[in-house]
């Protein structure tokens, strides 16, 4: 009871304060060290890529100027040749780059993608305008801008990355259409820029390869991309959803805008249901999960129940996995069941789906990732500067390790051998690291 109360207390006071109090300054992870908890799982951080210190004690700790406000990670994994292609891209949202390592040569830097496109890049932007938008600066060239790339998805059996873009630089209160790149991962090389909505986030694509999903964090907004002709220069737009409302981005003159703050429902996390049918998007702005029939091409509503702060979905399996930001909890169902329920009460407002089982990961719960069999989940805490580790069989937190200040995204390569963790910093504390930890399964 004692407990309960002091946790109640402190919970209050981190949602009244946290955002307005000043920013804690966590120490950097020493290279070596290892995870604390029962030992089933661990982690080693054996590894970093970062630009904050350029005389470094260890090999393996190296020493990169384009780690600049790292957001995202992805791994390309792909038979190539009779070799196999193993590829580790970080997404740098201030640095307006994406940087490429050879995870089989030691991670070795093998490219740069910039996201500058200057008049000579005309022939990458097939069309200008996104439907129902406009260009409020009314530039005369609105395709000449460096982008800051955000998350980043696989497509086509593995043939394209795409990128979107928070906002083109010009764009400062991200209101005008934004864009993103499709990249071709056997040159690195952009070969497409389309436009989007304002504040794309997320991306996602349908294990069919028939969709790509662009979820807009700014204005309540989610769209599809038909993908099916394998041809980048063929893919095109087929459906625009509107998740309850469209937000007004007239921002009043002089306002403080933060649209990290001010974005309506604040639609985040994005994932595909297993069948390529449906499509869940998580709002972080109130909780609950929006729902989106692909073949009807519908918004059906949301399902609530969730904790008030989605952030991130995942399905492995049978199941689903969601982060909740400021809760710093993670969720977990059963796919079908929380589907299954939402469509038998459809026309019901504001229905709530219950059956979740729940683990306090840390304060900011960020970026999650599970394991390919589905036994352990690894969590980002932001405002506690760590990585949980969850049992999925009865979501209890095993173990944790530290990460350099404010780690947000994370992934996972398909052997379960390393978990990639960016931190991006806070307010100019910490981050500019991608930490390397290396995972280890007791037997």
């Amino acid at each position: 009871m004692y407990k309960s109360i002091l946790l109640a207390a402190f919970f209050m006071l981190f949602y009244g304060l946290a955002f307005s109090q000043t920013v804690k300054q966590f120490p950097k992870v020493k290279m070596g060290t290892s995870s604390v908890g029962n030992g089933d799982v661990s982690l080693q951080l054996v590894g970093r890529i970062q630009s904050y210190n350029a005389v470094t004690r260890n090999a393996r700790d190296v020493y990169d100027r384009s780690i600049n406000s790292p957001k995202s990670v992805l791994i390309l994994e792909k038979s190539l040749n009779d070799s196999t292609v193993k590829k580790l891209y970080v997404n740098n949202l201030e640095g307006g780059t994406t940087t490429v390592y050879n995870m089989n040569n030691n991670f070795v830097k093998i490219a740069e993608i910039k996201h500058s496109f200057s008049g000579r890049d005309t022939s990458l932007f097939k069309e200008t305008n996104f439907p129902g938008y406009a260009f409020q600066t009314h530039k005369v060239r609105p395709n000449v801008f460096t982008g800051k790339p955000v998350e980043m998805c696989l497509s086509n059996h593995n043939k394209y990355l795409w990128i979107p873009y928070y906002r083109r630089d010009y764009d400062k209160l991200a209101t005008e259409p934004s864009a993103i790149a499709i990249v071709d991962v056997d040159s690195d090389k952009i070969v497409r820029v389309m436009p989007t909505a304002p504040l794309p986030k997320m991306v996602a694509c349908s294990a069919d390869d028939k969709y790509i999903a662009i979820t807009n964090w700014g204005d309540n907004t989610v769209h599809l991309v038909d993908i099916s002709s394998g041809d980048p220069m063929k893919f095109h737009y087929v459906a625009h959803f509107v998740v309850d409302y469209r937000l007004n981005l007239n921002f009043t003159k002089g306002a403080l805008i933060n649209r990290d703050q001010d974005c309506g429902l604040c639609l985040r996390g994005t994932v595909f249901t297993p069948d390529s049918n449906y499509l869940f998007v998580g709002r972080m702005g109130g909780g609950g999960i929006a729902v989106f029939n692909t073949q009807s091409k519908k918004y059906l509503g949301t399902v609530y129940g969730t904790k008030n702060n989605v952030r991130h979905l995942v399905i492995n399996g049978d199941y689903l996995f969601l982060s909740s930001n400021k809760d710093g909890m993670v969720e977990k169902t059963k796919w079908k069941e929380i589907l299954d329920y939402f469509l038998a009460g459809q026309g019901k407002k504001n229905s709530a789906y219950h059956n979740w089982q729940t683990a306090f990961t840390g304060l900011g719960a960020r970026t999650i990732t599970v394991t390919a069999d589905g036994a352990y989940l690894f969590a980002n805490a932001n405002m506690e500067s760590k990585i949980s580790i969850v049992r999925t069989a009865d979501m209890k937190n095993i173990g944790s390790i530290n990460a350099d200040p404010y780690p947000v995204g994370m992934v996972i390569d398909q052997s379960d051998k390393y978990l990639i963790v960016t931190a991006q910093g806070r307010k100019d504390k910490g981050g500019n690291s991608v930490m390397i930890y290396q995972i280890t399964r007791r037997l």
